[in-house]
């Protein structure tokens, strides 16, 4: 059996995500680094998923259970948009990987993710941990990295900022994070979800982000 103690350290044994809540959508972002103990075992992962044109999420933890709660949500959602007609609501994602994630309970999924988007309620973000507990949050960081994260949105970020002002905000937590967490490092990504989709910040723009 594994005790939460155990599950947790394995759960931020490595990189860093974040997931903000602007006043005109959604921001989340990771590092790029995948290490198994002290072996960087990827230097470029993917840690930041779409799920829909409205709705992503960043993983943490063991990859093949994080990945398994990219599959479930993202076959979910287009489930729910084709028997429905209508976009999977935010607040319904979350509890899709919630019931996942509280049903492996006794074997937890080794996983903590972010779930974000935009519905027709607004922009949300929520935190779910191993054993499927949800929160909601502004502003919240996982992983190793997410101490160091925590040290530059909580001085910087404000609830009723526009995505462009949250930004270099949230490029500059993360490169923070790479610099002074082992397990976190080499690249970051950065999604953006607003009322025109979803969309990946490119190279140039992260780099002009950090630059200013």
């Amino acid at each position: 059996m594994i005790n939460n103690d155990s599950v947790d350290r394995l759960v931020v044994k490595g990189t860093t995500t974040v997931g903000v809540v602007c006043k005109d959508g959604v921001i989340l972002a990771s590092d790029s680094r995948v290490t198994m103990g002290f072996y960087v075992a990827h230097k470029h992962g993917k840690k930041v998923y779409k799920i829909d044109d409205h709705l992503a999420m960043t993983i943490a933890g063991t990859v093949a259970d994080a990945q398994r709660a990219v599959d479930v949500l993202t076959a979910n959602a287009q489930l729910y948009k084709i028997s429905m007609s209508r976009p999977l609501p935010i607040g319904s994602a979350a509890r899709i990987i919630a019931n996942l994630l509280f049903s492996a309970r006794y074997v937890p999924l080794q996983t903590q993710v972010l779930i974000g988007g935009v519905d027709e309620t607004g922009p949300h973000v929520f935190d779910l941990d191993p054993f499927g507990s949800i929160t909601e949050e502004k502003c919240v960081a996982t992983g190793s990295g997410s101490p160091v994260a925590y040290g530059i949105l909580e001085d910087k970020y404000k609830e009723d900022m526009q995505v462009e002002e949250g930004l270099p905000i949230i490029a500059k937590a993360v490169n923070a994070a790479m610099k002074r967490d082992a397990a976190s490092g080499d690249s970051y990504n950065i999604a953006v979800i607003d009322s025109k989709g979803y969309r990946e910040l490119s190279d140039k723009e992260k780099k002009k982000l950090l630059a200013n």
